[in-house]
């Protein structure tokens, strides 16, 4: 048998069965010491009420009293004591006999009590005798406890038989509770090493079956969140090369002078261009890494976003105008006043409405909508008329660079990472967002959620 570690669950249990067992083996002895004693009282009791029955049975009391004493004295330590009926007690066990005694047995009644007679303490048992008379015997109780000490000693194997066998049963119930316990605390210690594709066998108590299951779950969450960050980095790592590739071999061009004069302003555009796709990287980058910080500050005001939806789509109006989209704003024409981050919620739509001139088509439409929901909150849309998304894709929308690298070289594409950003604020903003593959306008439809304030509070 493995020893068992100290401070381990198996020997916790062990410890804790043994414990058990032993109180409950002391608590049986403390019962079984008294009962045994009682027990032995009562047979002793019975014995010599039987024997004062039949001897009360006998015609003359003061023969009896010859006949009997010399003969239950000598072979158990009775002693016999005769009550006549005018009163009188006679025989060796006369003084155990009180007059209380006395009265009740010539009254007819029997007898059962404890007394002194000379150092000892005595059992009494008396029956009253036909011709009006009694007959009392006497048992000292050296005899009841020799024979409760015989049944004692009769108890001792037993008891210690089940503490015995409760500890072994407690073991064996600590080894079958720990062992899925111990399974699953070396997959863990598996996992956080680095190994993945593991799975714990779901056994034992319900308790252990839900750590195995949980384990599961958890190391089957890591696997995927690993897959998708390896992803992830490979299509930045592509994403990043291309802009570096040509920086430097428009750099190395530069340096060897094979640049003709007039061809270095066109190639210092270029440069430029890939810089500033490069600085998009790394602030979109930057820009998760801070939102996912526990000091990312939120101001929260009183907001028109009524007002704030109107400066957004003039803003963009000349980007969707050179990308000949149909940028179009959809609001009821008064103020939708809500406690929130301005500033953020127009960095979220600025995010939202950028996918959207990006995916869509020329002569697509793209709109912004503000409109009250009947419950009192406040939705902001951004829809457009451009491919759309599938049941798949929207399961993966928001996470960073999936839709980037599924539809890398099909569609135009940023750093994919912008609808992170925007899940991400949102989630800062205390707001949801929900997306639908097809809008009315055909395209994806993005919708955020937010508490609104009515303009008289």
């Amino acid at each position: 048998m493995r020893r068992l570690r100290a401070g381990s669950l198996t020997g916790s249990l062990v410890l804790l069965a043994t414990v058990v067992a032993a109180t409950a083996v002391l608590l049986a002895g403390v019962a079984a010491w008294q009962t045994a004693f009682s027990n032995a009282e009562s047979q002793y009791r019975e014995r010599l009420s039987r024997q004062a029955t039949v001897l009360s049975l006998a015609p003359n009391l003061s023969v009896l009293l010859l006949d009997q004493t010399q003969r239950l004295t000598g072979a158990t330590g009775v002693l016999v004591a005769v009550v006549a009926p005018d009163g009188h007690v006679d025989g060796p066990a006369a003084q155990a006999v009180t007059p209380t005694d006395r009265d009740a047995l010539l009254a007819g009644r029997t007898l059962s009590a404890t007394a002194s007679l000379g150092d000892q303490r005595v059992l009494v048992q008396g029956h009253p005798a036909g011709n009006g008379g009694a007959v009392v015997l006497t048992q000292p109780f050296t005899e009841v406890d020799a024979a409760a000490s015989r049944m004692r000693g009769s108890l001792t194997l037993p008891l210690v038989a089940g503490l015995v066998g409760a500890a072994l049963a407690g073991a064996l119930l600590a080894r079958r509770i720990a062992r899925p316990l111990v399974a699953a605390a070396g997959v863990a210690h598996r996992l956080a090493a680095g190994e993945r594709g593991l799975r714990c066998e779901a056994d034992g108590p319900t308790e252990a079956r839900d750590v195995a299951q949980a384990l599961n779950a958890l190391g089957a969450a890591l696997e995927r969140s690993e897959r998708r960050q390896r992803d992830f980095l490979t299509s930045i790592s592509h994403e990043i090369r291309t802009p570096l590739t040509a920086l430097q071999g428009y750099a190395e061009a530069l340096t060897d002078g094979v640049v003709e004069p007039g061809q270095q302003a066109q190639v210092g555009q270029i440069l430029l261009t890939e810089t500033k796709r490069l600085d998009r990287f790394v602030s979109d980058l930057l820009e998760l890494a801070r939102l996912d910080a526990d000091d990312f500050p939120i101001t929260r005001e009183p907001t028109d976003l009524a007002v704030l939806v109107r400066e957004t789509a003039q803003a963009w109006d000349q980007r969707a105008r050179q990308s000949e989209l149909h940028l179009r704003v959809e609001t009821a024409g008064e103020p939708v006043i809500t406690v929130t981050d301005g500033f953020r919620v127009r960095q979220l739509l600025d995010g939202l409405i950028g996918n959207a001139v990006r995916v869509s088509p020329p002569g697509a439409p793209v709109v912004l909508a503000l409109r009250r929901t009947d419950t009192g909150d406040t939705e902001l849309q951004v829809r457009d008329g451009g491919p759309g998304l599938t049941d798949e894709d929207i399961r993966v929308a928001f996470q960073p660079g999936a839709l980037h690298s599924r539809y890398a070289g099909a569609r135009p594409g940023g750093t994919g990472l912008g609808l992170a950003i925007t899940r991400r604020l949102t989630d800062r903003l205390g707001a949801t967002i929900t997306v639908h593959g097809h809008g009315p306008e055909g395209g994806a439809c993005f919708t955020v959620t937010l508490g609104t304030i009515p303009p008289d509070a």
